[in-house]
C-alpha cells in the first residue's frame, strides 16, 4: 500500500473545509502521514473554490505555487481536488499539467487508487471516481479536523437545488443531497466534547426534502440530545423555510444558540425576483419582526450582493434603507461577480464595476453606526465567551459570544488571570468598536 507524507492546502468555504478533512481522514486510514510543513510533504493536495473568478483565480495560483516545489524536487505528487476540477474539468485538465492527479468534490475514495497510478507514470483525472455520498457501511466518512479542538463544523447535505441566477454552485456540485441522518448523528457522537458545532450545507431549512419531507428539526433534536455537543450554530438558512416549528424549536432548545445567518442577497422585490430568490422585502421584515417576537436575544446575519445586472441606483438605496430598518447584528456585502454558464451572466444592463464598489461601500457605511450601536448595548454588562485562544499582539485573550461565529463576525478581547482555550468565561465589557468588545474576566 502507497504510504506517504500528505500536505492539504484548502481553500474556501466552511463546508469544502469539511471536504479536506474527510480527505485528510482517507490519508490517515491508509497508514500514511499528514504534515503542516509543505516542505516536509510528498504528497500536497489543494483543495480548490471555484464559486467566484477571484476563487478560481487564486486556486490556480495556488496550485502554481505548490508546484515550484516539484520543479524544486521538494515535492513527488501535486493533487488537485474540490470545486475547481469538478466544475472545470474539460478546460482545466489538459491545461494544469503540473497537477498529477485530478479528484472532483466528493471523490476521497478514489485519492490511493488515482495516486498508485500517478507513481507509476499516468496522469490521472479521476474526477467523479469517487462517492457521491460520503457515507460507508452507515457512517460517514472519517475525518481528520482542521480546527480547535472546541469547535467543530458538522456538513448535513451536497449540492443545492435553489439555481439562483448568480450562482455556481448546482453546477458545480450538483443537486441537494441530504445525508442520511443517523450518519450525520454518529459523526457528531465521534466528534468528541465540543463546545460549539457548526450545522453547514448550502441551505440547511431544506435538510431532508430531497429525501420526501424535511427533517431538519427531528435532526436538531438528535444533536441536541448528544452529551458531548454542548451549543450548536445553524449556518445559511433560507428566509423561506424558517417556520413557525422551527422558530418555536430554536427558542425553546437550550442548546440552539440565538443565532441565524439567512442570506438575503438583496431586499427590493424585482431585483430579488431577477435573483432567482424566493421572497420578498415585506416578507423578509415580517420574518425578522416575528423572530425577535419569539426570540428576544436573537442575532441575525446575512449577505448581500451589490451591483446584481440592471440594479437601479433607487434600489441601491432601497436597501441601504433595508439594512437601516432591519438592523442586523452582522452583515457581508459583495460585488456582484459576472460568472459564465449562469442566468444572470447574459442579462443586459451590467453595472460598472467602479459602481459596484461604490456601493459596496456605501452598504457597509450603512450597516457600521448599527453595528457599533449593537456592540455598545453589551457595555457593562457580562457575557458567556468562548475562549478561542491568545493574541499575542494585544496580550490579551480572545473568544466569542454567541451572536460571533467563527471568522466571519466579530471577538470579544478580554484580559484574565488565566483561561483556557475552549472554556466558557464571564466576561464584564468595558469598551465597544464597531465589531469587537473588550472587556474582563478577573
Amino acid at each position: 500500500m502507497l504510504q506517504k507524507t500528505f500536505a492539504l492546502i484548502s481553500l474556501g468555504c466552511d463546508k469544502n473545509r469539511v471536504d479536506g478533512e474527510r480527505l485528510l481522514g482517507e490519508i490517515e486510514k491508509n497508514g500514511s502521514k499528514v504534515t503542516t510543513d509543505l516542505y516536509r510533504a510528498q504528497v500536497v493536495i489543494v483543495n480548490t473554490c471555484a464559486f467566484l473568478t477571484a476563487a478560481r483565480e487564486e486556486a490556480i495560483l495556488s496550485v502554481l505555487e505548490a508546484s515550484k516545489l516539484k520543479r524544486e524536487g521538494k515535492l513527488e505528487k501535486l493533487v488537485v481536488t474540490g470545486c475547481l476540477p469538478q466544475g472545470y474539468e474539460e478546460e482545466l485538465y489538459p491545461a494544469l499539467t503540473e497537477a498529477d492527479v485530478f479528484l472532483g468534490t466528493t471523490d476521497c475514495k478514489a485519492l490511493f487508487p488515482a495516486l498508485e497510478r500517478a507513481y507509476a507514470g499516468e496522469r490521472v483525472n479521476a474526477v467523479g471516481k469517487g462517492n457521491e455520498c460520503p457515507v460507508e457501511e452507515g457512517t460517514l466518512f472519517p475525518r481528520v479536523l482542521s480546527t480547535p479542538d472546541h469547535y467543530k463544523y458538522l456538513k448535513i447535505s451536497e449540492g443545492c437545488s435553489n439555481h439562483c441566477t448568480y450562482c455556481l454552485i448546482p453546477s458545480i456540485r450538483g443537486r441537494y443531497l441530504s445525508y442520511p441522518l443517523e450518519a450525520i448523528v454518529e459523526e457528531a457522537r465521534s466528534l468528541g466534547e465540543t463546545q460549539e458545532l457548526i450545522v453547514v450545507a448550502q441551505d440547511i431549512t431544506r435538510y431532508g426534502e430531497d429525501k420526501g419531507e424535511n427533517r431538519l428539526i427531528p435532526l436538531l433534536r438528535a444533536l441536541a440530545a448528544l452529551e458531548n455537543i454542548h451549543h450548536i450554530r445553524l449556518l445559511y438558512c433560507y428566509p423561506e423555510k424558517i417556520t413557525e416549528e422551527l422558530i418555536a424549536f430554536i427558542r425553546d432548545e437550550k442548546k440552539i444558540l440565538k443565532y441565524l445567518d439567512i442570506p438575503l442577497q438583496h431586499s427590493e422585490d424585482r431585483v430579488l425576483k431577477l435573483m432567482g430568490r424566493r421572497g420578498t422585502r415585506a416578507e423578509y421584515l415580517a420574518l425578522f419582526q416575528r423572530l425577535r417576537e419569539e426570540i428576544p436575544e436573537i442575532a441575525l446575519r446575512t449577505t448581500f450582493i451589490s451591483g446584481f445586472p440592471t440594479e437601479m441606483e433607487e434600489e441601491h438605496k432601497g436597501l441601504i434603507g433595508f439594512i437601516r430598518e432591519a438592523k442586523f447584528m452582522n452583515l457581508g456585502c459583495f460585488a456582484y461577480s459576472r460568472e459564465p454558464n449562469t442566468p444572470a451572466y447574459k442579462l443586459k444592463g451590467q453595472v460598472h464595476h467602479s459602481t459596484k464598489q461604490r456601493r459596496v461601500r456605501e452598504l457597509y457605511a450603512a450597516q457600521q453606526p448599527i453595528a457599533r450601536a449593537n456592540m455598545e448595548q453589551f457595555v457593562g454588562k457580562r457575557l458567556n465567551v468562548l475562549c478561542d485562544g491568545i493574541d499575542m499582539e494585544r496580550s490579551c485573550f480572545v473568544g466569542r459570544a454567541y451572536f460571533q461565529a467563527p471568522d466571519i463576525d466579530g471577538v470579544v478581547y478580554f484580559t484574565a488571570r488565566e483561561a483556557k482555550e475552549g472554556e466558557i468565561y464571564s466576561v464584564l465589557v468595558d469598551r465597544a468598536e464597531s465589531y469587537d468588545l473588550f472587556g474582563s474576566a478577573d
